[in-house]
This record gives structure tokens, C-alpha cells and sequence, in this order.
């Protein structure tokens, strides 16, 4: 008999063959959802004006397709992806930090659902905005729209198609977090990016074929793309341990002893986070600006400061990816609450005195994320800078093999595998790693 396999045992626990199922199941469904388009639209007419815009050099669409799959291209039902939803939450969890009201609100009991559910609400909110920009848009597309749905009927009618299918994408994430396995939201956004690799790997080949593109500048970029997976693998694993010594101390009836220890600080404590909450509050303007370019100067203006290859738009993208690197991190690891639990089980830091210890990792705190959020900035701005600097490389291949797409790939794909290896254990199977351990890198 052959000797049973981690990929095998998979499909021998009933549990975890049926939650694989489901969510492969869901993943197709989003990605027949990303290639059906809004009632009215004319597909010829789309694809005709997108690769003129293209052999133009123009590739708005393919920053707008990054988190959709290639659903902005299609005007499909979800063209505006997840993105929504995100810009939501982010304005959400600002609030809770800037007003004490918000803040006293999700420290109640059932406080945290009170938040989610206004976060649905400014979801739809964002949408129907976005939605109109959306139509307007088409409408500007010579022949985009079928002439008998022209005009407040296609308005109506893709405002309505977008919500829903941004409304219906969150449903099919928090279905994937409850019945299947993975983060849903961080595998829809996986999704999106794998299914676009095929395509832009064609469009290199044909950019070559033309002769638009040098082989050898192919060669670097690749050599380059390799460096950077490197580069992510060193950043992902650095990070800072403080010393915390924890004395003798009596619990009930029983004395724990002392213990030795420490805290990990990551060099880059909010991973991917930062990225997606950049990439979505430009994306939330762009959107706008550009459905109304044509008929409102002051948006088209907007939408031409901030194309996402100039150096405008890469100037303000590197500051909010500083800026949230910063803010995520203090929500996320909170000097004063990690403070508070140390002094409360016993604990001290070598060398510091306890009024000082919040200053002293708040201190430690500041000079790691530093570094981390510029090295993840030139990580996040690669593709911008190849396209800059490499003329007639396709923009698509730039976005899907960029630092921010091996990130969010690399991180998905971490925290999957690490979902998956605790099931097989949970029935006393081996897991993926000789040790079956995997680091769990959730978005």
C-alpha cells in the first residue's frame, strides 16, 4: 500500500473535502459573475475602445482590473470588486479612533455588530456613488450602450446591477469564513489576481512578437520580479524581539514559576493591510473623476493629476501607504494595551521601569514601522515605476507580478495552507511541513 500524503488526507476528511468544495465552488461563481455584464452593454463596442486605449499607452482600466479580476474591463456585475467594502471599513475604523463616541460604541456589548452593520450601509452608500460614475463612464464609450437603454434607464439599471453584485460579493465572503475554508475577502482578491496572469503573460508574448518590447528588458524585469519575491521574504520574517521577564506569582492554590520571553515585533506589522487601504481610497476618487471627466472639468482635471503613472499620484500613494502603516499598527498593537497586560500578569521589560514602558515600545514601535512602510512603499510602487521606465510593457503583467501582488498571493496562500494543515491535525494527520507548522499570514 502506498503510504498516505497530506494531499490525499485532504479528501479523505468528509469536514474539510466538503468546506474545499464549497469555496471552490463560490470562487467560480464570482469568476462567472466577473465576465457577465451589466444589462445594456455592448462587449464589442467595449473591447474595440479598450485596445485603442491600450496601443495608447493608456491603462487606467488595468489599475482599476488590479482587485476586480478583469471585471472594470468587461462592465461586468462585479466590476467594482470588494474595493467598496474596504473603502467602507476604512473610513469606519478612522472614525472609531478619531471620535471617543465611536470608540465607546464597539467596546459595548454587541457594539462590534453596530459597526459592521453601518459598515453595510456605507458600503451601499460608496456603491451607488461609484455606480454613477460607473454609468457615466459608459455612456462617454462611442456604442458602449444599446441604444434602446440609453440615458436615466441605464442609469438606474447599472446602479442597481453594481451594488447588488459588490453586495452579493460580500455575502459570498463571509459564506467562504463560515462554510468553507480561508479569509473570503482575501480569497476573492487572490482570485481576482491569479485568473489575470494567463492573459497578461499572452500580452507580453504578442508586445514581443511586434517588436514592441526588447527581450533582454523582459530578462531584467524577470530577474527584477525575483529580487522582489526575495525582498518580500526578508521582510515578511524580520522582525524585533523585546525581553519580557515574568517573576514568581501564586494563582488559586498553584505558584507559576518564572518565565523568560519575548515580543515579536514584525518589521512590518500590518503586512499587506496598508497597500489595500491606499490603493482603495485613490481608487474611490479616480473612479469618480474619470465617469465624469467629460462633462465636469474640475473631476477631469482631477483625473488627470492623479493617472496612476505620474508622479503625483506615486507621491501621494507612498504617503497613505506611510500613513496607514502607521495607523493600522497602533490599532493593531497598542503600546498601552500590551503595557497593561504585561503589568497585569507580572511581567517587566529588562531595564525600563513600568511607568516608562509604554514610551519605551512606542519608541521601538516608531523605528520599525519606519523603514517598513517605505520598504513596502517601493515594493507597492514597482509596476508604476517599470511602466514608467519600460516603454510597451504591458501594463497587466506589471500589476500582477508587483510587490503588492506577491504580497496579498503570498499571504493568502500562507494563511489557506495554514487553515487547511490545522483540520488535517485536528484528525490526527500529518501536515504540509515536515514539522506541521505553517506561518499563518492572514490579510
Amino acid at each position: 500500500m502506498m503510504a498516505s500524503t497530506p494531499f490525499f488526507d485532504i479528501f479523505r476528511i468528509k469536514d474539510l473535502r466538503d468546506r474545499i468544495f464549497f469555496t471552490l465552488s463560490v470562487l467560480l461563481v464570482f469568476r462567472l459573475g466577473a465576465i457577465l455584464p451589466i444589462p445594456g452593454i455592448n462587449g464589442t463596442a467595449l473591447k474595440l475602445y479598450f485596445t485603442q486605449q491600450q496601443s495608447n499607452g493608456i491603462s487606467l482600466t488595468d489599475y482599476f482590473d488590479f482587485f476586480s479580476g478583469g471585471a472594470f474591463h468587461n462592465f461586468s456585475i462585479f466590476m467594482m470588486g470588494i474595493m467598496p467594502y474596504i473603502s467602507m471599513s476604512i473610513i469606519m475604523q478612522l472614525m472609531v479612533v478619531v471620535f471617543p463616541s465611536f470608540r465607546k460604541i464597539q467596546q459595548e456589548d454587541g457594539g462590534k455588530k453596530k459597526i459592521h452593520r453601518w459598515t453595510r450601509i456605507g458600503t451601499v452608500i460608496v456603491c451607488l456613488i461609484q455606480s454613477v460614475a460607473v454609468t457615466q463612464l459608459a455612456a462617454s464609450i462611442p456604442d458602449a450602450i444599446y441604444p434602446g437603454l440609453r440615458g436615466l434607464p441605464f442609469v438606474l439599471m447599472g446602479m442597481l446591477t453594481v451594488t447588488t453584485g459588490t453586495m452579493f460579493l460580500m455575502w459570498m465572503g463571509e459564506q467562504i469564513n463560515q462554510r468553507g475554508i480561508g479569509n473570503g475577502i482575501s480569497l476573492l482578491i487572490f482570485t481576482g489576481i491569479v485568473a489575470r496572469i494567463p492573459d497578461a503573460i499572452y500580452q507580453l508574448f504578442q508586445a514581443i512578437q511586434r517588436g514592441d518590447l526588447n527581450p533582454v528588458f523582459v530578462i531584467i524585469v524577470l530577474l527584477l520580479f525575483v529580487g522582489v519575491i526575495a525582498l518580500v521574504i526578508f521582510e515578511q520574517q524580520g522582525m524585533r524581539k523585546i525581553p519580557v521577564h515574568y517573576a514568581k506569582r501564586v494563582v488559586g492554590r498553584k505558584m507559576f514559576g518564572a518565565q523568560n520571553t519575548y515580543i515579536p515585533f514584525k518589521m512590518n506589522p500590518s503586512g499587506v493591510i496598508p497597500i489595500i487601504f491606499a490603493s482603495s481610497l485613490l481608487m474611490f476618487p479616480l473612479q469618480i473623476a474619470g465617469g465624469f471627466a467629460n462633462t465636469v472639468p474640475f473631476l477631469g482635471a482631477l483625473a488627470s493629476f492623479l493617472k496612476p503613472h505620474d508622479w503625483p499620484y506615486l507621491t501621494l500613494y507612498v504617503l497613505l501607504i506611510i500613513f496607514f502603516a502607521y495607523f493600522y499598527t497602533q490599532v493593531s498593537l497598542n503600546p498601552i494595551e500590551i503595557s497593561k497586560q504585561i503589568r497585569e500578569h507580572g511581567g517587566s521589560i529588562p531595564g525600563i521601569r513600568s511607568e516608562k514602558m509604554e514610551e519605551h515600545l512606542t519608541r521601538i514601535l516608531n523605528r520599525i514601522i519606519l523603514p517598513g512602510s517605505l520598504f513596502l512603499a517601493l515594493i507597492a510602487v514597482i509596476p508604476q515605476l517599470i511602466i514608467m521606465w519600460i516603454p510597451g510593457f504591458p501594463s497587466a503583467l506589471a500589476y500582477v507580478m508587483g510587490g503588492t501582488s506577491l504580497l496579498i498571493l503570498v499571504g493568502v496562500d500562507l494563511d489557506t495552507m495554514s487553515q487547511i494543515e490545522g483540520h488535517l491535525r485536528m484528525h490526527h494527520h500529518e501536515g504540509f511541513g515536515k514539522k506541521g507548522k505553517i506561518r499563518s499570514r492572514n490579510l
